[in-house]
């Protein structure tokens, strides 16, 4: 969070293994939230929407809140996967390295999963604002459903590739299970609201 967008960008193209795909994820969800802040922005106060007015409100103060949870989330990915790396680092030969895998494994995918829980929440932001935003930015409102679902469908990779370790079976299909299921509430909510932004801007779904 407080490295700019160069340092980010220049640390995520390099062979660290932090900031990764979960890191990446969470950023672009950050920015389609702050796209739905500011289609709000420039509908709050304007007569022609008057009636929903205290929506916009609302809106701009939850997708603020989202769009620093979203952000701490980057931070948080990163945390999540030391455990796991020092977890690789331990000798296959000593007898405590299963469990304290297993372990990191679970952790590893804390953040990710958090990530997907919070953008659901963008996702109410996107379909809201399709309906009540300016229409003057409603293109906007399209970029931001598809960067909302791409960064859903990032983070549920980074749980696919701890939960395929696991030795907890049962575990890692019951998260698997559950990240599925929000995955594609998500993307189906914002696929349909870009596919009908993109027919009224005279495009074709997608």
């Amino acid at each position: 969070m407080e490295k700019n967008i160069d340092l980010f960008l220049e640390a995520l193209a390099s062979s660290s293994p932090t900031p990764g795909g979960g890191g990446a994820s969470a950023t672009v969800g950050a920015v389609g939230t702050a796209l739905c802040s500011m289609v709000a922005n420039l509908t709050t106060g304007k007569k022609k929407y008057a009636q929903y007015q205290q929506d916009i409100e609302l809106i701009i103060e939850r997708a603020e809140k989202l769009r620093i949870r979203l952000l701490e989330l980057t931070d948080e990915d990163a945390k999540a996967f030391e455990p796991l790396a020092k977890a690789y680092a331990i000798p296959k030969d000593n007898p405590g390295r299963d469990v304290i895998l297993e372990d990191a494994l679970k952790t590893a995918c804390s953040a990710p999963f958090a990530m997907i829980e919070t953008l659901r929440s963008c996702t109410d932001l996107v379909i809201e604002l399709s309906s009540k935003g300016s229409k003057l930015a409603i293109s906007d409102v399209g970029c931001a459903a598809t960067l909302i679902s791409a960064a859903a469908k990032g983070a549920i990779m980074n749980i696919y590739i701890n939960t395929k370790l696991m030795s907890d079976r049962e575990y890692a299909e019951e998260l698997n299970g559950k990240s599925i299921m929000l995955v594609r509430e998500i993307t189906a909510k914002c696929d349909d609201v870009y596919d009908v932004i993109a027919e009224s801007l005279g495009g074709a779904p997608l």
